[in-house]
């Protein structure tokens, strides 16, 4: 038995373009949930794990499968649709997961034979076992998996293409900000593999830099600290080799003992969600988290870059309290925390998202027209109508932020800084690099967008 597991490419996003940028290599991450599909699957199966974003092979000339799985985000949907289509055509049945087909249940029910909702590993045997005896059901809901039992991605199956592998160690988010959709697929429970399989996982993992997905690695209790400094002290005892990034909530630089096991254990840079720069924006999403304890966010950076780690922030422009002049306000706020990197997105309602359910209600959704206008929910495009910028307004934030943070000198002084500190300077300078030559990109991405939508943001 064949089996195909496809993640989908994006031709809109430009920092997957490995062609355009060179420096791309470095932001695209492997396909984790295939992978780790993948392990689930019974040795009948012969596997293979197509990453479009490697460039998309020709179909046609490949040898037909007998089942074909597809993951999407939101933006990826158009694309899962068109190879689903070219599949069935032939005569083979697809199933589509990811959180798209979870948030967008029907609409995805139409394109494919059977979907998988929520976490698949609880159900992914038995789509396997229905496919061979070809009585695959139309639905198989998922919900929370159990991830005690999971075995280890098969980190075997994809090319040595990537700068970075990809290893997840908890899932779920307690914090439940208005635009994020992380709580409605993996729900509000901070749950963790067990740390001696996490161990043995890293241990198998091919390339020297690693991405931990998780979406706040730490948690937010002390609990949740225990268990990280836990993993932490197992990895540096196993000696496990590697360098990693991850993401965590800005309560990373509050404990010493935490920040130091972190950097022995290979931890060399975290991403750190700010998203406004201003109190009144964390409360309209709901990032009451950044909020407490009167923060000074500046020195928390600073207690974190001590360790020779560096600290990637993201930001949001499109809220209702954005004016004109945020993007210059957000470039000033993250030269002033002393970010190493910054990554900037657009206010983006996606389905599932009490953001989405909101602005469905006040007509804010500009681009609407689906599922054709799903490939711009990338979050590097803006598909909502803000209060107080036009859509070309909202660009010129856009592009101002990334010419302002990402200009030479800025670059310079970032770089200048990290080599005086020996902390990280060739990660660092590819990464601004990467962000600076995309710029170029964007602004005649946005000048069609703008050309081709901007009528339907009036």
């Amino acid at each position: 038995m064949r089996l195909y597991l496809i993640n989908p490419s994006n031709p809109l996003v430009s920092i997957i373009n490995i062609e355009e940028s060179r420096w791309n290599r470095f932001r695209v991450w492997k396909p984790l949930n295939l992978m780790v599909l993948a392990g689930l699957t019974s040795p009948e199966w012969e596997i293979t794990i197509i990453d479009e974003n490697l460039g998309v092979p020709d179909y046609s000339t490949m040898v037909r499968p007998d089942l074909v799985g597809i993951t999407a985000f939101t933006s990826q949907a158009n694309r899962a649709y068109e190879i689903a289509a070219h599949f069935r055509n032939l005569g083979v049945p697809v199933v589509m997961g990811g959180i798209h087909a979870t948030m967008c249940l029907d609409e995805v029910m139409a394109r494919v034979d059977s979907v998988v909702t929520g976490e698949a590993e609880s159900f992914w045997p038995q789509v396997l076992e229905d496919a061979r005896k070809n009585n695959i059901k139309p639905l198989y809901e998922g919900g929370i998996a159990d991830i005690n039992n999971i075995p280890p991605a098969r980190h075997d199956l994809l090319p040595p293409a990537y700068a970075f592998g990809a290893i997840q160690t908890s899932r779920g988010c307690p914090l439940n900000c208005s635009f994020c959709s992380v709580t409605a697929f993996n729900g509000s429970l901070y749950r963790h593999r067990p740390i001696e399989d996490v161990v043995r996982e890293f241990q198998l993992i091919r390339e020297k830099l690693v991405l931990v997905v998780d979406d706040n690695l730490i948690g937010t209790r002390s609990d949740h600290i225990a268990r990280a400094k836990e993993l932490f002290r197992a990895m540096v005892k196993a000696n496990i080799q590697k360098e990693w990034v991850t993401q965590a909530t800005i309560n990373f630089a509050d404990d010493e003992e935490l920040l130091m096991l972190a950097v022995k254990a290979g931890c060399r840079g975290v991403f750190i969600g700010f998203e406004s720069p201003t109190p009144e924006g964390l409360m309209e999403i709901g990032k009451k988290f950044n909020l407490l304890k009167g923060r000074d966010f500046r020195a928390s950076v600073q207690r974190i870059q001590h360790h020779d780690i560096l600290v990637a922030g993201s930001f949001i422009i499109g809220l209702d309290v954005d004016e004109p002049g945020i993007g210059a306000r957000i470039a000033e706020v993250a030269s002033q925390y002393g970010l190493d990197s910054l990554n900037v997105l657009f206010l983006t309602p996606l389905p599932g998202t009490c953001l989405w359910d909101q602005m469905k209600l006040e007509n804010g959704i500009a681009l609407d027209s689906f599922p054709e206008d799903w490939r711009y929910y990338t979050l590097t495009y803006p598909v909502a109508r803000s209060k107080h910028l036009t859509l070309d307004g909202i660009i010129h934030e856009m592009l101002t932020c990334s010419r302002n943070f990402y200009s030479l000198w800025g670059i310079l002084r970032r770089e200048c800084s990290n080599l005086w500190n020996r902390r990280q300077p060739l990660i660092n300078i590819v990464t601004n690099l990467s962000y600076r030559s995309n710029i170029r990109v964007d602004c005649k991405a946005y000048a069609k967008f703008s050309q081709q939508h901007g009528h339907r943001f009036i």
